[in-house]
């Protein structure tokens, strides 16, 4: 995309902007020109993960379940990214009461403060996990969603981002707000939290490398390993987020991700070859309420002109790198 592709953003507000998705989304804006406000309290983002950005940002701490705290920090801004969401799989089990709030509360303060100030555009970031058991691979927008076990806390999470969805939809329809819903997919890169997937084996990886002189090191994973996953690499998970809230439909929803499946088990090998390990794989229970496979279809989002660049190759040897750097630190 072009920098004109910006201009009409106008102040732009950023909420949860220093996550990880949120920190590399206010960059983009902020290298395109756009005045960003970012609205965050760090509970899981940092404001390390803007860098130098943090000085060319108005930065607001704040409680997103506080609506005064939202309403003020939306005044003046014409377009609204609400990115903040308690994520981590591991939160969805221990504290599905504290996913929930964050979830419902953010999306009604958001939405209010935007109704009621005259926002023009707001994009919300949904998730994958709102459809959970996929009944077609690659997966389209129009797949049904649901809650399999409304017992399993893990739902926490996706009944939040339905209930997000639901609302940016819905809740909106007499206003002028423009509604855009984006479903993220996998995304991953530097810099990342490390209740996730690929920055967790990378992690786990190297402190076995450092502490077992074995010529081949066990390495423990969740499930058989055949379960899959397509990944998207920060950078294009960037690209078509900031596409898709240029050139979207209004009220429409756009999967943000790749098509290149891969399982698990290769997945640890890839990672393992590039770091250089000899690993043997062994399976463990998959946690309750788990997806075995995930893939979506991008089509909507490629008719607009998105086109994933970064193989998952080149990937992860970007965010290995990262992680390298890191431990010499």
């Amino acid at each position: 995309m072009l920098i004109d592709d910006y201009a009409d953003f106008g102040k732009t507000l950023v909420t949860g902007g220093t996550g990880f998705i949120g920190a590399g989304l206010v960059k983009r804006l902020v290298d395109a020109g756009v005045s960003v406000r970012v609205f965050d309290n760090n509970s899981r983002g940092s404001l390390s993960r803007l860098g130098e950005y943090a000085e060319r940002v108005e930065f607001v701490e704040g409680d997103i379940c506080e609506f005064d705290q939202v309403h003020s920090a939306t005044r003046g801004i014409d377009t609204v990214f609400h990115l903040a969401f308690v994520n981590g799989t591991q939160n969805f089990y221990d504290c599905p009461d504290k996913v929930l709030e964050v979830g419902v509360k953010g999306a009604l303060n958001t939405l209010d403060a935007a109704m009621d100030l005259g926002v023009a555009r707001y994009v919300t970031t949904s998730s994958s996990e709102v459809y959970q058991e996929p009944t077609h691979i690659p997966t389209t927008e129009s797949e049904r969603i649901i809650i399999p076990d409304i017992k399993n806390p893990r739902f926490s999470y996706s009944g939040g981002k339905i209930i997000t969805e639901l609302l940016a939809l819905h809740y909106t329809i007499r206003s002028a707000l423009k509604v855009i819903i984006v479903r993220p997919h996998n995304f991953y890169g530097p810099n990342m939290g490390y209740g996730h997937v690929i920055p967790q084996f990378i992690k786990r990886m190297l402190e076995l490398r450092s502490t077992n002189p074995a010529d081949s090191i066990e390495f423990r994973i969740q499930g058989t390993g055949e379960e899959s996953r397509a990944f998207c690499h920060i950078d294009d998970a960037l690209d078509g987020i900031l596409l898709c809230s240029a050139k979207g439909e209004n009220r429409e929803l756009y999967h943000i991700g790749s098509e290149n499946e891969i399982t698990i088990r290769d997945l640890a090998n890839e990672i393992a070859d590039l770091l250089g390990l000899r690993i043997q794989i062994s399976g463990d229970r998959l946690l309750e309420g788990s997806t075995t496979r995930r893939c979506p279809s991008i089509a909507k989002a490629t008719a607009l002109g998105y086109a994933p660049k970064i193989s998952l190759l080149e990937g992860l040897r970007k965010t290995i790198e990262w992680h390298l750097a890191l431990e010499r630190t």
